[in-house]
């Protein structure tokens, strides 16, 4: 949107009511002759791999950020989950004991890196 001096004001409001159209999903304005590719592209029903349904332009940051499908790996063993599995995954991963190197005491997984701070 810019400032139209009032000389061409009714030149451009017919340029502009010939040529571009409103989107009634989102609002942008569109050329006519790109609206049909928009809707299309940007506006169709989609179904992410976890069901639900959604906005094409949506499912990008869906997968990204909001999917419980979405890949994740275990802070403690770095193995490949999905997100909706990776809590009880890394309650059970983390309670596992490893030796330490410095005292020969069992440390939970969880603990290890505090560890060397009350090691000895």
């Amino acid at each position: 949107e810019k400032d139209i001096p009032v000389a061409n004001f009714i030149i451009h409001e017919i340029h502009c009511s010939r040529n571009i159209q409103v989107c009634r999903y989102c609002g942008e304005s569109i050329p006519k002759s790109e609206m049909k590719n928009h809707v299309e592209s940007e506006h169709v029903q989609v179904i992410c791999k976890c069901r639900m349904k959604m906005e094409n332009s949506l499912l990008k940051d869906h997968e990204a950020s909001a999917c419980p499908l979405r890949p994740a790996l275990c802070q403690y063993c770095d193995i490949p989950l999905t997100f909706d599995k990776l809590q009880d995954h890394e309650v059970y991963c983390g309670a596992r004991t490893e030796t330490c190197g410095g005292c020969g005491r069992n440390v939970m997984v969880k603990d290890l890196k505090e560890h060397p701070q009350v090691c000895g």
